[in-house]
């Protein structure tokens, strides 16, 4: 049987239009000087920017440096600005914020990201008093890429457990142990997919940043283990879910981060159950069962519309329309990815902020040995895999809950603790352990966490 890797390459060495947007850019693609083109004042959160008319209000003409600071040309203002992922780019100046996907356009399985202009956006006052639409247009460079895509190869196709590799991964290591799971035998390699996250176009993953000084000395400090399932005779950790085979990881990874810190605030004295469905099914930040990232959800969702209970909105595991509501609505504030901007996180970062104020999303590669494991300390064992020559290119394909970190009594081994939306009856009671330190597959180079306020 094909490994998941290998089918993954199939389809996923080009952009795949079913996942997220297409759109693939870097750094180097965004940054440089752009005029942002504005539409009137005055909105509030209902704007529709989908179709926002035209867009000329006003224009701002705005310097986005490497990494993270914002210029406004006109007044020399600074401010800042961050890259999600490759999808996307917001940047906080002159006390509003603006955010806006890549643009992109497809013609059959032909896939062009233009990473030198945007989709229509949102823009608001810091306040969320004050809405606009906005497009962006980066002056002097055009950035545009072109690939194809062919998501359709293999969809369809039953997945089957192999039972081979799992033999294999138990018989070259001990840090963990592989099993087969019954329900993947009923399941397709487009609902696999789905359930790691859905499919993500390619891009650099930044590494782990240099660790200062003064961030080695603080997590030094720290204690040798940790685990919110654990402080002081309490658990500030919402339950295990199961997304299902909708891609909707990143929304339970978002609504778990903001229930569980808003457990923290509170001194366990509230503890919400929020929906990720509403996110699903109402989130124009993110692409449905299609995938979204937890930055622009635990964090910009949260702060301009706020999340509902789970007992308004409950979960279907599907795409569908939004349902308008009069539930109670709770916010999020002073979200960032761990050191500030996209590509500033390190090991270090996430024990300190973990420990100073929560459990927090946190986003890794599936790799197909990962699927088959039942317990242990994962790392990836290299069994199965056909993406060398794509190095340094990751899929960053399915966003968790960190909840603590330790090391192993007998051998040293450094781990954390990591819920997964799977359910209870997968890897550890819903948990899984992964070698720290090392950043194995991609988990300590992207960290996202946010700041509850209450309703």
């Amino acid at each position: 049987m094909k490994s998941f890797e290998a089918v993954l390459a199939a389809f996923l060495f080009v952009s795949s239009v079913n996942a997220d947007t297409p759109a693939n850019c870097t750094y180097d693609d965004i940054s440089g000087r752009w005029l942002f083109m504005m539409g009137p004042t005055g909105g509030d959160r209902s704007l529709n920017c989908t179709d926002p008319g035209p867009l000329n209000f006003y224009n701002l003409t705005v310097d986005l440096l490497y990494p993270d600071v914002a210029v406004d040309v006109s007044s020399g203002n600074e401010g800042f600005w961050t890259l999600i992922y490759n999808q996307g780019f917001e940047v906080v100046l002159n006390n509003r914020k603006y955010f806006a996907f890549s643009k992109y356009k497809t013609s059959g399985k032909n896939v062009t990201s233009i990473c030198s202009e945007t989709l229509p956006g949102w823009s608001h006052n810091v306040v969320g008093t004050d809405w606009a639409c906005y497009s962006g247009r980066k002056l002097k460079d055009s950035t545009e890429k072109s690939t194809v895509s062919t998501r359709d190869i293999l969809l369809d196709q039953p997945f089957k457990n192999d039972h081979g590799l799992i033999k294999q991964i138990n018989s070259v290591q001990s840090s963990w142990t592989a099993g087969a799971y019954d329900e993947y035998d009923l399941m397709t390699w487009g609902q696999m997919l789905q359930k790691a996250g859905g499919a993500k176009t390619y891009a650099p993953l930044p590494k782990p940043a240099p660790v200062t000084e003064e961030v080695a000395k603080i997590a030094d400090s720290l204690p040798d283990s940790f685990d919110w399932r654990a402080v002081d005779g309490q658990s500030f950790v919402p339950s295990v879910r199961n997304q299902g085979q909708c891609g909707s990881c990143y929304s339970f990874s978002s609504v778990g981060m903001l229930e569980a810190r808003f457990r923290v605030a509170s001194n366990n004295t509230f503890k919400p159950v929020f929906s990720p469905q509403e996110i699903v099914s109402c989130g124009e930040y993110s692409q449905g069962c299609e995938g979204g990232f937890p930055y622009l959800i635990a964090g910009k969702y949260a702060e301009d519309f706020g999340v509902v209970e789970e007992s308004c909105y409950k979960y279907e595991g599907k795409d569908s329309s939004c349902k308008k509501t009069k539930c109670k609505r709770f916010y999020a504030t002073d979200y960032q990815y761990v050191g500030g901007y996209y590509g500033a996180c390190n090991e270090p970062l996430m024990r300190i902020q973990l420990v100073k104020n929560g459990p927090m999303s946190v986003s890794f590669e599936v790799l197909d040995d990962f699927l088959q494991y039942k317990g242990g300390i994962y790392h990836h064992t290299g069994l199965g895999e056909n993406l060398g020559k794509f190095n340094p290119f990751h899929l960053t394909n399915h966003a968790v809950l960190l909840v603590g970190y330790g090391a192993d009594n007998t051998t040293g081994e450094k781990f954390w603790i990591v819920e997964n939306s799977w359910g209870q009856d997968w890897g550890e009671n819903g948990y899984f352990r992964i070698r720290r330190g090392t950043d194995e597959v991609s988990i300590e180079s992207i960290a996202v966490e946010s700041f509850p306020i209450y309703p």
